[in-house]
């Protein structure tokens, strides 16, 4: 049996990595031996019986192969080097099987040791899975689990006495576009054909657990979670990563005490970029376009020449965006007359982005590797939008009508460095990193809101106002971080790292309304912001894990300090107003403990504790009334909030790439951020509406997650996801009641069909039923109003039911299958429909919204080129990552 699974292993990585990199050289019969893809490295270090090193040393490598002459097997040379004035010495490009080292030197015995790939099926979420995916594609996040595997560490080798023991290589292969870990749920996006061409957004609508709403707000078990670009924290949007450079994305519920405990107790998104795994000589192009004309298109490509790496990448994305909605609202005042706001608006976005990266990578040592870049970001946008605004009193008199029109614009540059180092030790696994990221960016613009009054619709103009809205703001930002692993005994590991990320941010807004006797635009000091602010945070984690026969265990213990001060220019006096917040330091422990029963089954219990702190805007009390129909206030008093979460979750895999996963779930908070429709009073006793931040007095929610991933047939794939939830926010502290809790429930589905001549059809959905506002949501924090208009509060309202369908079809071609077109249609039924209810003691609004759609893709994809292993072993990713990241936080 084990000969089997081990032939079967091999056999699917070497198909994989075949039919992703070309291997086999020109006229060579297809099965021949040199078919075998030749990406095994080795390397080590000679010394003598004192630990001295041996230099010029002989050091060659054998193969094993048959000879078409004789028909009989020999030993055939295929590299060979003296070792260097330290005794290092290093191949690469090696076969996988049949290879054998031979080192000889003058008064030294010889030694001679055979090579030996051995490789293992999967042993973590049960079961055992080929590295291919739908429609025959390889799992690239497997091959990069695999890159250890066939990569040799020999070590320091005495000659005279001892020769280093070989370990095993272990393969790690998965299945399918979902990967189900018992602690995260890894979805691999180039299987997701509806996302091609498109942004992060369109890939996050695909992935099971996440549900998004016509803003791009990703909610995972109705939170919002904290995103994070290849394991780092990030302020960019999803709207600002082309599809097409995402890897994977990584859904973690319960996240341990090695990531940052800032950002709630939703979770965290991780999003594994595709450069990262760009190595050796390789590349790739994608063009696209949707139906509105805008363009999309990456490329990049790496090479590498002895101790040098170099790379280079390129990715633009055009914005050709429409949307409409409508928002109604009633004021209820107490000692005024009740009036109805009817506002409908219709929007357009246009624009784009550029991002360029550089990087070089230099392998000092076998185990010593240094890296640099640099990216450069330029980006444009021009969003304009039409509102049609109602208002009458409740006699149903009319008050006023009008017709505003927003003109916007908005350009950043950004620029930033990354460098870093990896230090790999002799002993398996042990490893230090080390890595900084440095990123500025300037930003600027302009919206203009040209507003007509009529005495009704379509009838005599009565009046009008012009408002003009200019910005601009800076951004800098260091992050320096270094992490330590180390294995202890055979299944333990101990890591540990510090963190430190300092940031300074500026933002000047002026207001401006024409006066219309002069004609000229005149600045209006009670509407205009001028603030910056310095956030630093500090942190420490150390973390152990053990197994046990079938138990395995993770302990960890994170501290996090943090201050930030603010400065905020007093329109009136021209002073700074200092708002100032130091939290002390505070321990975020994480409980992971896991059981592995009989039958690939396995029972996994967690426990963390988070913090999710008032970021500036939701603190300093400035009046935002750029839109003069929904203004926004920040709230000094606001307190960070505190989230425990306890997780219990079962995963079974059955035969035939069959899995099931079940979590049961519960996070309680205390001092809870929420979004709050209050009002102002703004003179003569006259009150309006106005949106803030306050503190719940706590939150709770509970519920039960199922995944499932299921292989109908050869050519039919099924993953459905389903999450049954309770949520419940206590706001007697500011309302004096609660709003009630509800059972609400979230079902997605994606199915995947493979068809003769390569044809791949991907068809999903997803239903949201009624469901309370998301706990955390964001929103705003804009370049003037708001798209739809409205505010959102997750304290007084809901959501109405909503579904919608995405189908998409590839055709891969060429040799090798290196070249695909896709097709992808997003809400083809067009019956994703944002609609919302809010009320407040003084407030009762209904939104609804609709995006672009059906929104239609049609995108062509070219690889080429070959792969070095060897690399995914001994780069440190860390610094390059951030540098993605925060190059895009300008956007």
């Amino acid at each position: 049996m084990k000969k089997t699974l081990l032939a079967t292993a091999l056999f699917f990585a070497t198909a994989t990595l075949h039919a992703q990199f070309p291997a086999m050289a020109p006229g060579s019969r297809a099965g021949a031996q040199q078919s075998i893809p030749s990406i095994g490295v080795v390397f080590g270090k000679l010394v003598d019986s004192a630990g001295k090193p041996i230099s010029d040393a002989s050091v060659v490598m054998l193969h094993n192969r048959l000879d078409t002459v004789t028909k009989k097997r020999k030993d055939v040379l295929v590299k060979g080097v003296t070792t260097k004035a330290n005794g290092e010495f290093f191949f690469n490009e090696l076969p996988l099987m049949g290879i054998k080292i031979k080192i000889s030197a003058t008064g030294y015995k010889p030694v001679e040791q055979a090579i030996a790939f051995q490789m293992r099926m999967p042993q973590g979420g049960g079961g055992t899975r080929p590295a291919t995916g739908g429609g025959g594609q390889p799992d690239m996040s497997a091959i990069s689990a695999m890159a250890n595997n066939f990569e040799k560490d020999l070590g320091r080798i005495t000659l005279q006495t001892d020769v280093q023991q070989l370990q095993d290589v272990t393969v790690t292969a998965s299945s399918g576009r979902l990967r189900m870990d018992i602690d995260k749920k890894v979805f691999t996006v180039d299987k997701n054909l509806v996302s091609a061409g498109g942004t992060a957004v369109d890939v996050m609508k695909n992935v099971p657990s996440l549900n998004v709403d016509i803003d791009g707000n990703v909610t995972l078990r109705n939170q919002s979670p904290q995103i994070f670009v290849d394991g780092r924290p990030t302020t960019l949007t999803l709207e600002q990563i082309p599809a097409d450079a995402i890897e994977t994305v990584e859904v973690i519920t319960n996240p341990s005490a090695k990531y940052d405990a800032s950002g709630g107790g939703a979770g965290i998104l991780n999003v594994v970029l595709k450069k990262n795994k760009k190595t050796g000589y390789n590349g790739t192009v994608n063009v696209g376009v949707d139906r509105r004309g805008g363009m999309n298109g990456t490329a990049s490509l790496n090479v590498r020449q002895n101790k040098i790496n170099a790379s280079v990448a390129a990715f633009t994305n055009q914005m050709r965006n429409r949307n409409t909605g409508n928002t109604d609202q009633l004021l209820r005042i107490p000692g005024q007359p009740s009036y109805q706001i009817d506002q409908f608006n219709r929007g357009t976005t246009k624009g784009g982005f550029v991002f360029g990266r550089a990087g070089l990578d230099y392998f000092a040592t076998n185990r010593l590797t240094l890296s640099l870049s640099g990216v450069l970001v330029n980006g444009k946008f021009d969003p304009s939008d039409r509102q049609y605004i109602d208002t009458s009193f409740n006699t149903g008199m009319l008050k006023s009508y009008s017709e505003r029109q927003t003109i916007s614009h908005r350009e950043f540059k950004a620029k930033g460095a990354q460098g870093g180092f990896k230090y790999i030790f002799p002993t398996q696994g042990e490893e230090l990193t080390g890595d900084f990221n440095y990123f500025s960016s300037t930003n600027d613009g302009y919206s203009r809101f040209n507003t007509d009054v009529y005495n009704q619709p379509g009838g005599i103009k009565t009046g009008e106002r012009r408002q003009q809205l200019l910005s601009n703001g800076t951004s800098d930002q260091l992050t320096v971080q270094t992490d330590y692993v180390r294995p202890i005994g055979k299944a333990g590991k101990l890591e540990a790292g510090l963190r430190t990320q300092l940031r300074e941010l500026s933002n000047n807004q002026g207001n401006y309304f024409m006066n219309q006797t002069t004609g000229e635009y005149v600045k209006i000091p009670s509407a205009t912001g001028d603030y910056r602010n310095k956030d630093h945070v500090y942190a420490g984690y150390v973390s152990y894990g053990n197994q046990v026969k079938d138990f395995g265990y993770k302990l960890g213990l994170r501290g996090e300090s943090s201050d930030y001060v603010g400065y905020l220019l007093d329109p009136t006096t021209q002073k700074e107003n200092k708002f100032e917040v130091k939290y002390p330091i505070s321990l975020f422990p994480s409980v992971f403990l896991s059981q592995k029963l009989k039958k690939n089954q396995e029972v996994q219990m967690s426990y963390t504790r988070r913090i999710n702190r008032p970021f500036f805007m939701q603190i300093i009390p400035f009046i935002d009334s750029t839109d003069q129909q929904f203004w926004s206030r920040g709230n000094a008093a606001l307190r960070p909030e505190f989230t425990n979460s306890l997780e219990v979750s079962y995963a079974k895999t059955f035969k035939g790439n069959n899995s099931f996963l079940a979590s049961v779930y519960m996070k309680t908070s205390t001092d809870l951020i929420t979004r709050y429709l209050d009002t102002i009073d703004i003179g003569g006793g006259v009150k309006r509406g106005i949106n803030t931040y306050i503190n719940a007095n706590n939150s709770r929610s509970i519920g039960a997650e199922f995944t499932s991933q299921n292989q109908l047939k050869k050519w039919w794939d099924l993953t459905t996801n389903l999450n049954l939830y309770n949520s419940y926010i206590n706001t007697d502290n500011i309302l004096g009641y609660s709003q009630d809790a509800i059972w609400s429930y979230f079902a997605k589905f994606n199915s995947n069909f493979k068809l003769p001549k390569n044809y791949t059809v991907q068809f999903s959905g997803t239903y949201q039923s009624k469901t309370n506002m998301a706990v955390g949501q964001g929103g705003g924090g804009g370049f003037g109003p708001p798209g739809g208009g409205g505010a959102a509060s997750a304290a007084q309202g809901y959501i109405k039911p909503n579904y919608g369908f995405d189908l998409a079809v590839r055709k891969t071609f060429l040799k090798q299958q290196a070249a695909s077109v896709t097709l992808a249609v997003n809400d083809m039924f067009r019956t994703r429909v944002f609609d919302q209810y809010t009320e407040s003691q003084y407030i009762i609004q209904n939104t609804r919204r609709r995006s672009d759609a059906p929104m239609v893709r049609l995108t062509f994809s070219f690889r080429f080129g070959q792969m070095d292993m060897s690399l995914f072993k001994r780069k440190n990713l860390k610094a390059e990552n951030e540098g993605m990241q925060g190059a895009m936080q300008g956007m």
